[in-house]
């Protein structure tokens, strides 16, 4: 049995991952502040299908003290640190709330873990906004979605770093203390380049988590609200999507298997197999609903890549993991659970 230490436990991935570990049989411990819309919900959830066999500490991932006497205490055999500011456009408002939760409340983690508890199994959540807009790729544009023809699988972690928007460059740092504290001072650290991940217990908003919120106006229209739903950009991103049970299954993979190395860092996401632009998301939901949402069409977000898609390759080698989820199936049970959900 594997102790856990859960940060940002009643967030969406953070709640997925307790859910898997508690099921497993493994002891957790949850830290989470509750400030995200769904975390007093999710904190219930787990209650409700866990009882009290796991412990819950209330706490902000910037009180270094806190997580250090937390990590002393409990010395956990894993660390999912999934506990972060999320969306790229309150970056942009509040840079510098984004640099402490991310960055510096990474480092909180890892100075935990070098003085007190250096045998602990490091799993972080990053980002592929560390690869900066990708502007520089070159692109193909069909009716539908743009397309990287030099990059029939995706983009693997070759890639060039280039951190884009404060979220972009708050997330790399951590990403990069990751690596580094795995090199200097040989913690076991692993970092998860995310693309886009979806599914039950994911409260999505308009600034974060497009497949959900997406999935949650295309009911809203089909109830028969006349309301549009508004879209940034011609809808031609894409995206590669990867489904909540697929993401449970590869962290708790990872924590069995993760390497002693100089930092192991993996991009993740559903795969060439499993992309999806707005555009095809939006017909896709329609189907499913049985109306297709309209929508208003705004300006471009500032450093919104037009194409990411993950090159899984390496992450399914070093875990023996592949998602399993098909775009579809997910985007079926995602519009299953918002409409039991509300």
């Amino acid at each position: 049995m594997a102790k856990w230490l859960i940060t940002g436990g009643c967030g969406f991935l953070g709640s997925n991952v307790a859910d898997e570990v508690l099921g497993r049989g493994d002891e957790a411990i949850i830290l989470d502040n509750l400030s995200r819309r769904g975390s007093h919900e999710n904190r219930e959830w787990l209650r409700e299908r866990h009882g009290r066999e796991w412990r819950f500490v209330e706490t902000d991932i910037r009180d270094a003290q806190t997580v250090a006497r937390l990590i002393d205490e409990a010395k956990p055999d894993v660390i999912a640190h999934l506990a972060g500011q999320v969306a790229m456009t309150t970056s942009v408002a509040n840079p510098r709330l984004d640099f402490e939760t991310n960055a510096l409340g990474s480092l909180n983690v890892l100075e935990g873990v070098r003085l007190h508890s250096p045998e602990t199994v490091v799993l972080y959540s990053s980002t592929n906004k560390v690869y900066g807009d990708l502007d520089w790729i070159r692109y193909q544009e069909t009716e539908t979605r743009y397309v990287a023809p030099d990059y029939p699988e995706g983009f693997d972690e070759t890639l060039p770093l280039d951190f884009a928007s404060p979220y972009g460059c708050s997330k790399g740092c951590a990403d990069q203390y990751m690596r580094d504290y795995a090199r200097m001072y040989g913690l076991t650290t692993v970092v998860f380049r995310h693309s886009s991940m979806y599914g039950g217990r994911q409260f999505a908003t308009f600034d974060q988590g497009w497949v959900g919120w997406f999935c949650s106006e295309a009911l809203r229209q089909a109830r028969g609200d006349a309301g549009v739903t508004t879209l940034a950009g011609n809808g031609k991103q894409v995206r590669d999507v990867l489904h909540a049970d697929d993401m449970r299954e590869l962290y708790v993979s990872a924590a069995a298997r993760a390497p002693r190395s100089e930092g192991t860092t993996l991009n993740v996401g559903g795969g060439s197999t499993n992309s999806l632009s707005l555009l095809e998301l939006l017909a896709m939901c329609g189907e499913l609903v049985g109306r297709r949402p309209a929508v208003k069409h705004l300006e471009p977000r500032a450093s919104d890549q037009k194409y990411f898609v993950a090159d899984v390759s390496a992450v399914k080698r070093l875990f023996n993991w592949s998602p399993k989820v098909s775009a579809r199936t997910g985007v079926q049970r995602m519009i299953e659970w918002i409409d039991g959900a509300h």
